[in-house]
C-alpha cells in the first residue's frame, strides 16, 4: 500500500502544476494582507509593492529550482539591448510627462514648469534608490510581472493575449492604493493601458525585465508638485498622462502589429523540453 505524499509535497506539486496561479494568489496575499488591518487602524499601509517579487522568488523555487533561477535572472540582468531602447526606456514616460504638462499649460492655463527650478538633485537620488528598494514599485513589481509572469503568460499565447490577462490583474492588484486615496481612480484605467506598453518594451529588448526597471523608475519618478502642479492642476495631470499612455497603447496595437502575434524565445519562458535562449 503507497504511503500518500506529505502536505508540503502536495503543495508543491500543486503550484508545479498552476504556476501562474499560485504566483497571482501569492501576489495578492503578499502585497494586500494589510489591507483590512489599515482599515481598522491597526496597520500604517494597505499595500506591500513587493508582492510580485516574492511570489515570483517562491514560484520560481518550487517549479524549476537552480534553472528557473539562472532564466528569471537572465531576464533582469539582459542589458545588452542596443543603445536606442535604453533611450526609449527612460525617454518615453519622460515625453508622455512632457506632452500632458505641455496641455495643461497650454490649454488650462497651469504654471509651466520650469526646468532650471526643478530638484534635479533630489529627483535623481530618489531615482536611484528606487533602483534598490523592494517596497517601491520597479523593483517590487517589475521582477514579478514582466521577468516572470509575461513569459509565463506567453508560452503558448500571442503577447496580445498574454497583456490582456495581465494587464486586468495589474489595475485590479492597486486597489488598496485607491481605496486608501493613495491613487487617484483614474490610476487603474491607466495601469491597464501602459501594461500593454510595458509588454511591448519587454518583447521588443528581447525579454529584458531590466529594462522595464528603468522604465518604471523614469515613470514615477517625476511627481506632479516637483513640476510644479497642485490642486486642480496636479489631478488634471493624471487625466492628461493617462490620455497619453492610452493614445500609446493604441498606437503601439495597430503599427507594430507583429509585436503582438508572437514573443521572441527569449521573452517565453523555457519548459524541461526546450532548448536553452543564450
Amino acid at each position: 500500500m503507497s504511503t500518500p505524499p506529505a502536505a508540503p509535497a502536495r503543495v508543491a506539486g500543486w503550484i508545479r502544476r498552476h504556476r501562474l496561479v499560485a504566483f497571482f494568489a501569492l501576489t495578492f496575499l503578499v502585497t494586500w494582507w494589510a489591507w483590512p488591518l489599515y482599515v481598522a487602524g491597526v496597520a500604517p499601509t494597505p499595500f506591500f509593492p513587493c508582492g510580485p517579487l516574492v511570489a515570483a522568488v517562491v514560484v520560481v523555487g518550487v517549479t524549476e529550482g537552480r534553472r528557473g533561477y539562472r532564466a528569471w535572472a537572465a531576464r533582469l540582468l539582459r542589458w545588452r539591448v542596443g543603445w536606442i531602447w535604453w533611450v526609449v526606456a527612460i525617454g518615453t514616460p519622460l515625453a508622455v510627462l512632457a506632452v500632458a504638462a505641455t496641455a495643461n499649460a497650454l490649454v488650462w492655463g497651469a504654471p509651466a514648469p520650469v526646468l532650471t527650478q526643478l530638484p534635479w538633485a533630489s529627483l535623481l537620488l530618489f531615482g536611484a534608490l528606487r533602483f534598490v528598494d523592494p517596497l517601491d514599485g520597479p523593483i517590487g513589481e517589475e521582477p514579478g510581472w514582466r521577468a516572470y509572469a509575461l513569459p509565463e503568460l506567453q508560452t503558448g499565447r500571442s503577447p496580445l493575449a498574454a497583456t490582456l490577462v495581465l494587464a486586468p490583474l495589474v489595475a485590479l492588484w492597486h486597489l488598496p492604493l485607491v481605496t486608501s486615496g493613495m491613487l487617484a481612480p483614474v490610476g487603474l484605467p491607466i495601469t491597464f493601458a501602459i501594461t500593454f506598453v510595458y509588454t511591448w518594451l519587454f518583447n521588443r529588448t528581447g525579454g529584458s525585465a531590466l529594462l522595464t526597471i528603468v522604465f518604471h523608475v523614469a515613470q514615477g519618478t517625476f511627481g506632479y508638485a516637483a513640476l510644479g502642479f497642485i490642486g486642480a492642476d496636479a489631478a488634471r495631470m493624471d487625466w492628461l498622462v493617462g490620455a497619453v499612455w492610452f493614445a500609446l497603447a493604441l498606437g503601439l496595437l495597430l503599427v507594430d502589429r507583429q509585436a503582438w502575434r508572437s514573443a521572441p524565445p527569449s521573452a517565453v519562458a523555457l519548459r524541461r523540453e526546450q532548448p536553452a535562449v543564450a
